[in-house]
């Protein structure tokens, strides 16, 4: 394997998963028919795996989302400003759903010592809380998914749709423009959808690089979503198509 492909494949088992675009921005010198080429042969050798538009990390877990001690390392600077950006929508007295992984987590390390109701399906956002005095703190019950640390599963789901929530802060393995945001896990994708449908103000956390990244799973549409928090690298086309759609981009 020649250099250049252990550069590709270093920086998609870095980043999880990459669209083509981002391939291109990192080897600006290199033609597009030879990158094609190269993912051809990596996915080919089974160092890579080949998907639409783009590449995934083998390290991936097939009916799971990625892995989350690997993703705390992935683009930290990235999630720690989305987390710093996430906690301006909070205000007290209102209930509050959070979601699992390693933005959510950052998001739940800035959470403020308010007046909140709030439960949550990720144990490492339950033991960043845990230490607030004043949060009414709930883990919603159900089966607990080693890999991402979280708890999911139809009785997650059922428990979730007795309940109403005044604000929710989901994170996305990914978004296509065509079929909205998306995850990895058929588990996770009912969780989201169940909060969804009893929330009030839906928030997506996404840093840039999910941007145009598909997965198997899509658990909301435009139409589902009020405000995206990014970092300050989501291109500008994106950002513009959210607020078209009536969502709200910081």
């Amino acid at each position: 394997m020649n250099d250049r492909r252990k550069q590709i494949v270093d920086l998609i088992n870095d980043r999880g998963a990459v669209n083509f675009s981002q391939l291109k921005a990192a080897f600006s010198v290199v033609s597009e028919m030879t990158l094609r080429s190269d993912l051809r042969a990596l996915d080919e050798e089974h160092l890579i795996v080949r998907v639409h538009g783009g590449a995934k990390s083998v390290d991936r877990i097939i009916g799971t989302d990625d892995l989350l001690n690997k993703r705390f390392c992935r683009n930290v600077e990235k999630k720690q400003r989305i987390a710093e950006k996430a906690v301006q929508l909070l205000y007290p007295g209102t209930s509050v759903f959070l979601d699992s992984g390693s933005t959510l987590t950052e998001f739940a390390r800035r959470f403020p010592d308010q007046s909140h109701l709030v439960f949550t399906s990720g144990i490492h956002c339950a033991m960043e809380l845990a230490r607030l005095k004043n949060v009414q703190l709930y883990m919603i019950g159900g089966k607990v998914n080693a890999s991402s640390m979280s708890i999911s599963g139809s009785d997650s789901c059922d428990k979730i749709r007795e309940m109403n929530f005044d604000i929710a802060f989901l994170g996305a393995t990914g978004y296509m423009k065509e079929t909205g945001f998306n995850c990895g896990a058929d588990e996770e994708n009912a969780l989201k959808r169940a909060v969804i449908s009893r929330t009030e103000t839906v928030v997506i956390l996404m840093d840039s690089t999910k941007n145009d990244i598909s997965n198997t799973f899509s658990f909301a549409s435009v139409q589902d979503v009020n405000i995206v928090v990014s970092d300050d690298e989501l291109d500008e086309q994106t950002a513009e198509y959210f607020r078209n759609n009536k969502i709200a981009v910081i």
